[in-house]
């Protein structure tokens, strides 16, 4: 399948028939699995559903996607391209934009988007799925092999070069977690300390390693060794190069979670950034306001996202049709 980027660039949505291509019951900022999720039971739900999507998806550089039954191996674009076919079947709008600001008309009142290209669209709810951005280690050749030969999660790619022989790169300490898990997959792995001290290392850090298999490697990462297009070796600094086929990294997760911000979300800190506080259906502590995906968590998964944008939408929908019934329950009473 060929994507096609403004298959769905329709801003009207669904449900209302109203001609106002600025209010809508739901706006969903951010296009990826969650938000598509959300954007898709809101359609069905009837609801007029607008998505905002500035098409930055953070699995960008991977072929393909695995651990998503019956999605096992799709490339992401083919993915995406696809939810979006499925939200326009009911309807639902979406817009190619960046959401840059929202503001809101009182406690009780109506959410304000701002979006880059000047135009502002309303809605009574929000959906915030804006993920994260991962921000690589500063080593010659990561960035450019990232997604192909220099990867960082074993479960989205530890299949697809299994056996072969590993690198990890350390950021801090808690890298040896991910030597560890790699060692799963292959019994060759070389655990780069770079910027970390072995010192930093407890004792059992180092006794785990050693019974992985794992080789311990101190000294910085100057570059990567690549051939015929495909990593074959770890240059440190001191010209030593380790011959290696696959390097595994702990991206730095930066949260794009500036519009929660702005609306005065609470937030809690974990050792992978600063994160929204969420019921367990992803309400935020702003009433009216959902997120889900990466931007409530560095290990949200496509899987995780898509069930936490369901969660959302389905709580959204009921929570806005109780709003309504109440509201006119008193001119039924009398």
């Amino acid at each position: 399948m060929t994507e096609n980027p403004d298959a769905n660039d329709n801003p009207n949505g669904n449900g209302t028939g109203n001609a106002d291509d600025t209010a809508y019951e739901v706006i969903v900022v951010g296009g990826g699995a969650a938000g598509l999720s959300a954007a898709l039971v809101l359609g069905r739900a009837r609801r007029r559903t607008l998505v905002v999507d500035a098409g930055e998806p953070r699995n960008a550089p991977s072929a393909h996607m695995h651990g998503y039954l019956s999605r096992d191996g799709m490339p992401p674009a083919e993915f995406l391209a696809l939810g979006r076919e499925e939200i326009a079947r009911y309807g639902v709008g979406l817009v190619r934009d960046r959401a840059v600001d929202v503001t809101r008309d009182g406690a009780d009142g109506d959410f304000a988007v701002r979006l880059a290209s000047g135009r502002t669209v309303r809605a009574r709810r929000l959906v915030v799925t804006t993920g994260l951005k991962d921000e690589l280690p500063a080593v010659p050749g990561v960035a450019e092999r990232f997604g192909r030969d220099v990867l960082h999660c074993p479960y989205c790619h530890g299949w697809e070069v299994r056996d072969q022989a590993f690198g990890v790169l350390a950021a801090t300490p808690l890298s040896v977690h991910q030597a560890l898990m790699v060692s799963q997959w292959s019994k060759d792995v070389t655990f780069f300390l770079h910027t970390v001290a072995e010192e930093d290392l407890s004792d059992d850090d180092l006794r785990r390693l050693a019974a992985a298999g794992v080789a311990v490697v101190p000294g910085q990462v100057a570059g990567l060794v690549v051939e015929d297009d495909r990593l074959t070796g770890v240059r440190l600094a001191d010209g030593t190069v380790h011959g290696r086929e696959a390097l595994f990294v702990s991206p730095r997760p930066v949260p794009q979670t500036g519009l929660l911000e702005r609306l005065g979300a609470d937030f809690h800190d974990t050792p992978f950034g600063s994160y929204p506080v969420v019921d367990a259906n992803g309400l935020t502590s702003v009433p009216g306001v959902w997120a889900a995906g990466n931007a409530i968590g560095f290990a949200e998964q496509v899987v995780h996202a898509a069930s936490g944008g369901y969660r959302a939408a389905a709580a959204l929908n009921g929570e806005l049709l109780m709003t309504d019934l109440d509201a006119l329950a008193p001119a039924s009473r009398g």
